[in-house]
């Protein structure tokens, strides 16, 4: 990247479910698209105005990622539910002592 994203309103379209979010950024770094198509890694959110990867998802096992501060909210808290999916993973896979 020769810029990177850095700073608030960076809008991030989630693949899976066709929900755009709003997010602050701040990485001069990128996970190039192509490099992904012969893993088992898919690409789930795309930065919507140069394309670049935002998140990664593993099938099948509880692991993603996304490469923006969705604690940072900007926008409406849309991307904090990840947050949630992240903890229900953890309930799923025994990671985390029902109380």
């Amino acid at each position: 990247m020769v810029f990177g994203h850095r700073g608030i309103n960076h809008p991030v379209k989630n693949l899976l479910t066709g929900e755009v979010v709003i997010t602050s950024q701040n990485h001069g770094y990128a996970v190039d698209v192509d490099s992904v198509e012969d893993t088992p890694l898919e690409v789930t959110a795309l930065e919507i105005n140069d394309k670049t990867c935002e998140g990664l998802r593993y099938p099948g096992r509880p692991v993603f990622s996304v490469q923006y501060h969705p604690e940072a909210a900007p926008g409406p808290h849309e991307a904090t539910r990840l947050f949630s999916q992240f903890i229900d993973l953890m309930h799923a896979n025994g990671g985390v002592e029902n109380a």
